[in-house]
């Protein structure tokens, strides 16, 4: 924050009602999460509604953590007498406050403002252009993909007045939203990176979305797109000054022509500048969507000002390595949080509050963390890292840097100090590393991929990656389908469809779910372990182990007589006795009670007030498919009735829940009190009514592991079944049916990615290995390769083998790593 805030005399000029209860009224921090209070005597506790929580609930946690300022709704007015010696201004919306908030901060800063938008890239591009840029400027840029309404805001209150440059990205999925984040941002100089399909359900179509986006730059001095892209030309041409347009492409006719070469360790940048001057850029990267982003820091940088041999310095620092959170396995039962890329204190809050989110370990947290060498007031920002460490409990602190060793005093007596990075790795066997949760991120010139291959487990080169954004997506999209009271179970069984059940259970702890399923017992007593808390939902017990039941508080599925009627003879080692869901069948005719078993159920439940019944449930037979619509519909009205009964009989009320993923697409009105959401959190839309609007989750990669030219004469693999239409030359990937790569993908049943181009299988899919067709490709040994994800589909590679989607993720392999990315 550049100046602090007066609530008092920003109370004046926003309106709203202002009780002036504390004489503490300077800010010097704004926050919307109360557990992220450090100095609560500074800090303004700004109350936004979540998607299943009042903000203003958490007011008294703030208040506390010694929070003396606040801004609330006027509805919850009725609470602000728990909230004594308090500032507190009540308004009708808390987020517009909050933007307003950020407006001011905004104003405040004198140098140039960079705003970023575009369908894809935006992160990217305003992570790669800060690192350029970081070689002659004190930069800010908004932290991860902090793009939306809140985040945007969020951002523009952590610009401070020592940076000379503020680089803030812009994204939208509605129509009205890009005029208030415009207003937050008010830049200088624009970027649009590119437009493509992600939202169009709620555009008319794509011209509108690309004016809707357009709205962040009619007042910007410059504005930089690329050429090639017609679309956005021609909107920008016509609704644009010429003189603020600044075009580039890699053919002849824009302001500035990059036109690119392959190298072998990477590609050559020619460019042709407006005034006709000719440089030439060097990058490791060759794949088209990363030498795009590049092209526009570039161009970026030059109209910025910085010289050519300034920008080749910066972009020598950017490397493959994914600007997300990444979770992995790591050496000696370990669990390893990558975030190695780049460091800054915002950054380091966001992976620490990750970090609080993941499964509970057995072991310690720990932080291993560089210097923040671009962060400005070094006083203030080791402060800033040794209370981070204490909020979030870091049981050992490990940091890197020379200028450790002037702030030693400031961390707890566990902490231990580096003066480089291969220092520590000399001592870091000697942490005694066990079942800990690590987290590691440092600034780019201390090379910590080191420590990351290091202490990551050495197994596989194939990696089932787990986009957490991607969950949380389409989490979102089901339940704004739903009425706001009605509850989300969340499937989580089979390993959570082969994602992970203890890492996914977690997040969606975060996220809101109210209650998880799986199959078995012993699938819910590890989620109890690793420190899940929702209600966990068991669709085939064992009552033979009614004492795990019992002892991790786990709500049985009661399907027939005979278990009921052990239950009912049960000795409860619990006084409030066990909660069941009772399972009806109403047309599926595999498990569950009839109509006809009604006297006995309510007899037997009317008899032991032990038994409570938390919920009643059916299965849908078809709600997959239109053709089973009507059937599915007296499912439903079977299901209301005889629940109806029960609970009447018993004067009780369970939760009631019928519809699967398919089922809340098909028939949302019919919702009851809960759903159970399943592949559709996977990103599987299994009646292909609403696909486009959800994202992949789960994306299995591998590597290419030998490359061998052949002739059309000889034959590939098992059984000598493949065969080169003509002399070309394959490549032999690290994943074969051991793994869950399916057998029936030979043959050119299947195609991967590489290098963003199709390769068709060839020859049979062997135990451990595949071959695909590369001829006319570049590719090389180690290049990663994509065997499904966003292309190719799970639905498209089921098809073409007869399959579902469900069989070919629960069958990806053991020894198939997982990781799990947060963007």
């Amino acid at each position: 924050m550049i100046q602090p805030i007066n609530i008092k005399k920003f109370a004046g000029n926003y309106g709203g009602k202002f009780l002036g209860l504390s004489g503490s009224d300077q800010i010097r921090q704004v926050t919307i999460d109360s557990r992220k209070i450090q100095s609560g005597e500074e800090t303004l506790f700004v109350a936004l509604d979540g998607s299943r929580q009042k903000g203003s609930d958490f007011a008294e946690d703030a208040h506390g953590r010694n929070v003396r300022n606040f801004i609330l709704p006027l509805a919850g007015e009725k609470n602000t007498d728990k909230l004594e010696d308090s500032n507190i201004l009540l308004v009708e919306k808390p987020l517009n406050a909050l933007q307003a908030l950020a407006v001011m901060n905004r104003e405040a800063f004198k140098g140039p403002v960079v705003g970023i938008t575009g369908s894809n890239g935006k992160t990217i591009v305003k992570e790669w252009l800060a690192q350029v840029l970081s070689q002659g400027f004190q930069v800010f840029k908004s932290p991860k993909s902090y793009n939306s309404q809140i985040g945007v805001a969020l951002s523009a209150l952590e610009i401070q007045s020592r940076h000379q440059i503020a680089l803030l990205e812009a994204g939208i999925s509605q129509p009205g939203e890009m005029d208030r984040l415009k207003q937050i941002i008010q830049p200088q100089l624009g970027i649009f990176t590119n437009i493509g399909s992600a939202h169009d359900e709620n555009f008319d179509s794509l011209e509108t979305k690309i004016k809707e986006k357009c709205k962040l730059f009619t007042e910007v001095k410059y504005l930089i797109y690329r050429k090639d892209h017609s679309r956005i030309n021609h909107l920008l041409k016509n609704g644009f000054d010429p003189d603020r347009l600044i075009s580039w492409s890699d053919k002849t006719g824009a302001d500035y022509t990059l036109s690119v070469r392959p190298e072998k360790n990477g590609s050559k940048i020619f460019m042709v500048a407006r005034d006709l001057q000719t440089y030439t850029f060097f990058t490791t990267f060759r794949d088209s969507a990363s030498l795009e982003n590049i092209r526009h820091v570039i161009v970026s940088c030059m109209t910025l000002g910085m010289k050519p041999e300034n920008i080749q310095k910066g972009l020598q620092l950017l490397h493959a390595v994914d600007m997300r959170l990444t979770l992995k396995s790591g050496i000696n039962r370990c669990l390893l949080i990558d975030d190695s890329y780049n460091n800054d204190v915002a950054g380091l809050e966001i992976a620490l509050e990750f970090m609080a989110h993941q499964r509970k370990p057995t072991g310690r947290k720990i932080l291993i963390l560089s210097e923040m060498l671009q962060e400005g007031d070094e006083i203030a920002v080791f402060q800033k890292i040794a209370g981070l460490s204490e909020h979030y409990e870091i049981d050992l602190f490990a940091g890197v840097g020379k200028h450790f060793s002037h702030y030693k005093h400031l961390f707890p007596k566990q902490s231990v100090f580096f003066p480089d990075t291969a220092s520590l790795l000399e001592n870091i066997l000697g942490f005694n590393l066990d079942k800990d949760l690590i987290l590691v991120k440092g600034a780019r010139d201390f090379h910590f991929e080191k420590i990351i291959q290091l202490l990551e487990a050495q197994v596989h080169e194939t990696v089932l990656e787990i986009n957490l954004n991607a969950l949380r997506h389409n989490f979102n999209f089901y339940k704004r389908i739903l009425r706001p009271e009605t509850k989300i179970m969340v499937m989580v069984k089979a390993f959570a469809y082969g994602g992970g059940s203890a890492e996914i259970a977690n997040h969606l702890q975060k996220i809101g779910a109210d209650y998880l399923s799986v199959a078995y017992i012993d699938e819910g007593v590890y989620l109890r372990q690793k420190g899940v808390t929702l209600p966990i939902m068991v669709m085939n017990p064992d009552m033979q182990h009614l004492n795990l039941i019992q002892d991790y508080d786990l709500e049985p599925v009661v399907y027939n007589r005979r278990t009921l009627q052990d239950l009912t003879s049960s000795p409860f080692g619990q006084p409030n006795g066990i909660s069941i869901h009772l399972e009806l069948d109403t047309g599926m005719s595999r498990l569950g009670f009839t109509e006809a078993d009604l006297e006995d159920i309510l007899t037997l439940l009317g008899k032991h007030k032990e038994i409570k019944l938390a919920g009643l449930f059916t299965h849908l037979a078809g709600a997959d498919e239109a053709i089973h619509e009507d059937f599915s519909r007296k499912q439903l009205r079977t299901f209301d009735r005889i629940s109806k009964v029960i609970m009447s009989t018993l004067a009780c009320s369970p939760i009631r829940h019928a519809l699967n993923s398919a089922g809340i697409i098909r028939f949302p009105d019919q919702a009851f009190d809960m759903v159970r959401l399943g592949i559709g959190l996977h990103g599987v839309e299994i009646n292909q009514l609403e696909q486009e609007k959800l994202l992949p989750v789960a994306t299995l990669k591998t590597v290419v592991s030998q490359i061998k030219k052949l002739t059309k004469a000889e034959t590939i693999g098992y059984g000598r079944q493949g065969k080169l239409i003509q002399d070309g030359k394959i490549a032999t990937l690290a994943i074969g049916y051991a793994d869950g790569y399916d057998r029936r993908f030979g043959n050119g049943k299947a195609f991967v990615m590489i290098q963003g181009k199709r390769a068709n299988t060839i020859g049979n899919i062997c135990m451990d290995m595949c071959m695909v067709d590369v001829s006319g490709l570049q590719v090389r040994e180690g290049d990663e390769v994509i065997l499904f994800g966003k292309e190719p589909s799970l639905q498209y590679l089921a098809a073409q083998i007869g399959t579902i989607p469900y069989e070919l993720l629960t069958g990806i392999g053991m020894r198939v790593k997982r990781q799990y990315i947060l963007d």
